[in-house]
């Protein structure tokens, strides 16, 4: 209790200090919109299915024709995610958007319920339509409204499958790392030696295929026991691994502790942590190298923003989730602009030709392996609403993982 008290204090104290400039950009950037006199009319949901999992967006109104465009997408619960989002329309009608500080701190605090992947997604969609009409209002790019650039490019890796043609296709398009997910159940079985021995095999073949000087992230996507987390990232341990990620679950920093003392591996959480206060322990205690906080899941840009500062002051890496659509590849790339602790994006290579049509044709510019920083004013990404009503929500399962007894594994 008194360890907990004392981080408390502490981040409260981070919070005081650390954050205030952030704060200040946005005031700054909000009191310069102020004589246009901007006020929310009204908000929408769209949720578009893209094959095994339906995005979740929505759009902001405002009197002066300003719409903002968010994301907070959660596999599986899409439909409660859009209520969710929808909720929050009786607060907002009426209130100014560039008020964003103000308003995140409203749908935070004032329902008093507040906390996990539901709530905290709905607030992320709200709060990236809010900066992409403050960005659009005031004819400049997200991030230079959060202090400018910190770099003059963004390293990116791309989501591939484990075999080692995957890690070479993304290698000839110019990437300089890629992520595989090695530890798969056969036929929804999880075998806990055979999966970990099998996962070991694939990337010793993708590292043999790409060299020593292409990076290999993993996702072991929390399904691993204490056990296996320990044999895996040892076993690894030569590979000169980017990062594992997730290789414990959440409820229990000790177990991640453990597992920090047992390999040298590089490790890497948070897609499933939310606002800053979920990344303080991380941080606080170096249980990882890297933490991967979402922006349509931790808070959204400012959020997203925040936790940067806080992996910055501890030297961790920022290396932000995104297995999403272009909305959250966006919002997140203007926070690792004018980022110093973001090292790497994840990023996806679904660029089917309908996805075009639904974002025409915006998104960002990636050139041999890295993005190039946002230009267009706002988010600089937009949803055509014909091509979103063609591909309507279908429901969706997530995998029914289990181990040999029947009993229900981690995913």
């Amino acid at each position: 209790m008194k360890r907990r008290l004392f981080l408390g204090a502490a981040l409260g104290g981070l919070a005081g200090s650390l954050f205030d400039p952030i704060r200040g950009f946005a005031q700054d950037a909000s009191a310069r919109a102020k004589p246009l006199n901007l006020k929310i009319m009204g908000l929408k949901t769209f949720v578009v299915n893209a094959g095994s999992l339906n995005w979740v967006f929505c759009k902001v109104y405002t009197n002066a024709g300003l719409i903002g465009l968010g994301e907070g997408s959660v596999t599986s619960k899409e439909a409660t995610i859009a209520a969710a989002i929808q909720e929050h329309e009786r607060f907002l009608v009426g209130k100014d958007p560039t008020d964003i500080e103000l308003l995140w701190q409203g749908m935070y605090r004032f329902p008093r319920w507040r906390g996990g992947p539901i709530l905290n997604s709905a607030i992320s969609a709200v709060e990236i339509a809010l900066w992409d009409i403050l960005g659009q209002a005031l004819g400049v790019p997200i991030y230079k409204l959060l202090g400018g650039a910190a770099r003059s490019r963004v390293r990116m890796y791309v989501d591939v499958g484990s075999t080692p043609e995957e890690f070479l296709r993304a290698r000839e398009l110019g990437y300089t790392a890629a992520k595989a997910t090695p530890l798969s159940p056969d036929q929804n079985l999880v075998s806990p030696t055979k999966m970990i021995r099998d996962g070991v095999s694939k990337l010793q073949a993708i590292r043999k295929a790409v060299g020593d000087d292409f990076d290999i992230a993993v996702d072991a996507h929390g399904r691993c026991t204490t056990t296996m987390a320990i044999d895996f990232c040892t076993r690894v341990e030569d590979l000169d691994l980017l990062f594992v990620e997730e290789p414990t679950q959440l409820e229990d920093l000790g177990e991640l502790a453990l597992l920090r003392e047992k390999t040298k591996t590089h490790l890497a959480t948070g897609e499933r942590s939310f606002t800053k206060y979920g990344f303080a322990d991380f941080c606080s205690r170096h249980l990882v190298d890297y933490i991967q906080p979402d922006v349509c899941h931790a808070g959204g840009i400012l959020e997203l923003k925040k936790i940067g500062v806080l992996a910055e002051t501890y030297r961790v890496n920022l290396a932000p989730h995104n297995p999403q659509s272009l909305v959250s590849t966006m919002a997140s790339l203007h926070v690792d602009a004018t980022t110093p602790s973001a090292a790497i994006q994840e990023s996806t290579l679904n660029r089917t030709a309908w996805l075009q049509d639904l974002f025409e044709g915006t998104g960002p510019e990636v050139k041999q392996g890295y993005a190039e920083l946002p230009t267009r004013p706002g988010l600089g990404v937009t949803l055509n609403e014909k091509v979103a009503a063609a591909h309507p929500y279908k429901p969706t399962n997530r995998p029914e993982y289990r181990f040999g007894d029947g009993s229900v594994t981690d995913q």
